[in-house]
């Protein structure tokens, strides 16, 4: 394989590069805010985590026949537009009138990303370099970790907002949440009140593994850090089997039927029953 990887080729919206035997890059550049669109998804970010993961897998099979202690090493980073500090992922592209659900505002699609392997073979971080919102918090909250800007420079805000502009959550969205997040009251106020957090709420709350003080090189090296430390444990090829197992309810969820719904037609349910 070739790097660094632009995707789509017709117009690219990421970038995938391999600046090191053992770790792997995705930048999101879809604009200055990378909102998630059909494409990007679609045609930018699930051909680059096969890719990951092929690549990955290349390397690990060749050290099982080698028997080389060092090799099968892997992890991957997501970072928002390395050249601007502003955003991490604006989230979804909203078109107006608005979709009733996010699901239909990207396809049926987005769950699978979510639920990707790639995102269980090897540890993955989230650089999280600037504003994160909706779409853009939940693909953050699928990986291993996060590493955000503290926000002394910029303001930086981690916030799912679909409560504020109407959109139904997918299935897939409530699954993780309840997965990744334990406290309910904490879920309330990612869900259900929509809660702007700073970097350092998040922090405290739990929801980020680190703080960076500094730009988007700052909080790469930062992340690169946290993928020399746990890369390692790629080695025996079973961090993802394990995920499997930890999140084994939360994939069985977004494997489900999807029930496209708005306010417009659980109310119209409502008032036949009512």
């Amino acid at each position: 394989m070739s790097y660094p990887l632009s995707l789509p080729a017709d117009g690219p919206l990421i970038t995938l590069t391999h600046p090191k035997p053992s770790l792997w890059i995705i930048e999101l550049h879809n604009g200055i805010d990378s909102r998630l669109t059909v494409d990007l998804i679609d045609r930018g970010l699930k051909p680059a985590l096969d890719t990951v993961e092929r690549d990955w897998r290349e390397h690990w099979r060749t050290a099982q026949k080698n028997k080389d202690k060092n090799g099968g090493k892997g992890a991957l980073i997501i970072v928002g537009k390395r050249s601007q500090d502003k955003f991490f992922s604006n989230g979804v592209l909203v078109v107006y009138p608005p979709e009733p659900c996010i699901d239909a505002a990207l396809g049926l699609d987005f769950p699978n990303v979510l639920s990707n392997p790639n995102f269980f073979a090897v540890p993955t971080i989230a650089a999280i370099n600037g504003h994160c919102y909706a779409g853009g918090f939940m693909l953050s909250l699928v990986c291993d970790y996060r590493i955000m800007t503290d926000g002394t420079k910029r303001n930086a805000w981690l916030c799912m907002n679909e409560v504020h502009f109407g959109a139904v959550w997918p299935l897939s969205f409530a699954a993780i949440l309840r997965a990744k997040v334990g406290d309910h009251r904490l879920q309330r106020k990612i869900a259900l009140e929509g809660h702007r957090f700073t970097a350092k709420e998040a922090y405290s709350d739990g929801l980020l593994d680190h703080l960076v003080t500094g730009e988007t090189a700052d909080i790469l090296a930062k992340a690169e850090e946290v993928a020399d430390k746990f890369g390692v444990n790629a080695q025996g090829g079973v961090w993802g089997l394990i995920k499997s197992d930890l999140y084994r309810d939360t994939l069985a969820t977004i494997g489900q039927n999807l029930r496209v719904v708005s306010a417009a037609i659980e109310d119209a349910a409502a008032r036949s029953r009512l």
